[in-house]
């Protein structure tokens, strides 16, 4: 922590936040407590539980959401990254209104979801198209067919980073640095109790940023013929990759026989049309899609080559799910990808980001904050680290979490919605606007004063 902050002040105003924010949203800690006795610590999903206790969201309008106190936010979280066109957009509300009026679901073949396969095919330049329900199942197909494709059941992933809830990626996502083991050959530790031991042995974990330390564990691991990764790090805030990395883990999967897997569940519809693809200009053989580019409605999607994709055809691999490609989330999804995110979105993502960021830089830097801002378009954040985070291991040795809580509690008081953990980052929807971008600013100084004892410099 830095000379200037004193931890004493940091866990005074914390306790203090804490203690408005619970009264601010008292009505939402006394219906957690009833909704425990039906749902485990009464969310819906573990990551909806946090300190103080979990705020339940009532309606959502826009770029603006509304609790069950009546507390009006604007929102950064927007449902974990999903709702980037904002909430209740009117164009998607018509288009699954108009859909839900003709039937809902029918688990049989639509032609709405020709028209995305094609419109997502095109946009990430790969051919093959199968639809699912969640981030999850798209990377859990999408390993599956990487496997099958090279018969191979080995399995590197970076360490540090989440691919969903299945088995198979639980795997090292926010290890304890006591059980990692040595930078040169990490350790596969278990995000979770139920995680068997083969799938530990079989699983390779290095770390993001290094194409050296790929090519030796592929050497020294011919086992191995599947890479999943997320081409922009969205596990530990917003870590990008280092010039050239993407280009080398492409050209080290090549020579070893690898299929690789982009996880761009976060960045896919988010960061450009075509996601990191369009960004960097690197496709790999497989990708996984979800959140954002349903429009709001539950989807995934895994692309792939002709030859991957064609084990499906040939019903070598099974892809199957009784809402894949249902008639609802086809519906929001076309209306998001070919009437809501045009170019115009885009451009709008882009300015609101660089605003965001810069904003939020100026306050670092007058203030002498252990900190700085990093994003890509609507992904974006405040690294609370005095040195730039390239990995999972800079971030667990410099990343100051009681900093990055404290701002979380400024800005939820004071009606900015934010993602909790300190592994999160903020989504912008093209519906915020520049006043809400700089109250988000302002809001930031508060804390950055106050957390100080001091003016700007």
């Amino acid at each position: 922590m830095s000379s200037r902050i004193n931890p004493d002040r940091v866990a005074e105003l914390t306790a203090s936040m804490e203690e408005s924010l619970r009264l601010r949203t008292r009505k939402s800690g006394e219906f957690v407590e009833q909704a425990k006795q039906v749902l485990p610590n009464g969310v819906a999903s573990s990551f909806q539980a946090h300190l103080p206790h979990p705020v339940y969201i009532v309606e959502g309008h826009g770029s603006r959401v509304v609790d069950l106190d009546g507390n009006e936010y604007t929102d950064y979280h927007n449902g974990f990254g999903v709702m980037v066109v904002g909430h209740a957009n009117p164009v998607i509300a018509a288009a699954i209104a108009e859909t839900a009026a003709k039937g809902t679901h029918f688990a049989a073949p639509n032609a709405s979801a020709v028209r995305v396969a094609r419109e997502l095919s095109s946009r990430f330049r790969l051919p093959k198209v199968r639809f699912s329900n969640s981030g999850t199942e798209a990377t859990l197909d999408a390993i599956r067919l990487g496997r099958a494709f090279t018969g191979k059941d080995g399995v590197i992933k970076i360490e540090g980073t989440y691919h969903g809830h299945h088995d198979a990626v639980m795997i090292s996502v926010h290890p304890d640095p006591d059980k990692m083991g040595p930078r040169a050959k990490p350790v596969s530790v278990p995000q979770s109790a139920g995680i068997p031991q083969a799938l530990l042995d079989m699983t390779v974990v290095v770390p993001f940023n290094d194409p050296a330390a790929l090519d030796d564990a592929l050497e020294a691991n011919p086992d191995v013929g599947t890479m999943i990764i997320e081409p922009i790090m969205l596990n530990i805030g917003v870590v990008p990759p280092e010039d050239g990395y993407l280009e080398a883990i492409r050209e080290i999967t090549k020579k070893h026989g690898v299929v690789l897997i982009y996880d761009e569940v976060k960045t896919g519809a988010t960061i450009a049309a075509g996601g990191a693809v369009e960004r960097y200009g690197v496709v790999p053989d497989i990708i996984a899609l979800a959140k954002a580019t349903g429009g709001g409605t539950p989807i995934g999607a895994v692309l792939g080559t002709e030859e991957i994709m064609a084990q499906i055809s040939e019903g070598t691999v099974s892809q199957i799910g009784t809402f894949n490609g249902n008639p609802l989330s086809m519906a929001a999804s076309e209306a998001t990808l070919t009437t809501v995110l045009d170019d115009g979105a885009y451009q709008r993502l882009d300015e609101a980001g660089r605003r965001l960021l810069d904003g939020c830089q100026d306050v670092c830097d007058r203030y002498d904050l252990p900190a700085y801002t990093i994003g890509v378009a609507s992904k974006g954040c405040v690294m609370f680290s005095s040195e730039r985070v390239v990995d999972y291991r800079s971030y667990a040795e410099h990343f100051d979490d009681s900093l990055n809580y404290l701002a979380w509690l400024y800005h939820m008081n004071n009606g900015v919605y934010l993602t909790p953990g300190a592994d999160e980052q903020w989504t912008l929807s093209i519906m915020h606007t520049d006043d809400e971008l700089d109250h988000y600013v302002a809001v930031f100084e508060d804390f950055a004063r106050d957390v100080t004892g001091g003016t700007a410099r």
